[in-house]
């Protein structure tokens, strides 16, 4: 049985469950077919990396207070984050994997480190 590159359609030699005859044609097929949704959830996981940084960076010793002007003037985006928790005492924390925030008075957030 002949089998054709799904990509370039040239012939496959090699295991008979093969469906590209190269790492290069995989790679661009698959590249074409998620083209569309990859740019959107690039630019969302770059958003949610940057913001991660910012509170590694000024969080590093898993609990500390900072502002609103400090984190906005880093980059920080507050539409961006992985989940909310919300505590028993009606405290909501927006996580970003396990570095969280919690919203303060006078435009100050507590900055935790969720331990996994």
């Amino acid at each position: 049985m002949n089998k054709t590159c799904l990509e370039c359609e040239e012939k496959i030699v090699g295991r008979e469950d093969k469906k590209f005859c190269s790492d290069g044609c995989r790679n661009a097929f698959n590249n074409k077919i998620n083209k569309d949704s990859t740019n959107f959830m690039r630019n969302i996981n770059n958003k949610l990396r940057k913001n991660y940084r910012i509170l590694s960076e000024i969080n590093t010793d898993g609990k500390s207070k900072t502002t609103r002007a400090k984190l906005l003037s880093k980059g920080f985006d507050f539409e961006f984050f992985t989940n909310i928790l919300q505590t028993k005492t009606g405290n909501t924390y927006y996580f970003l994997y396990d570095q969280g925030y919690m919203v303060l008075d006078n435009d100050f957030y507590i900055l935790v480190k969720k331990d996994i």
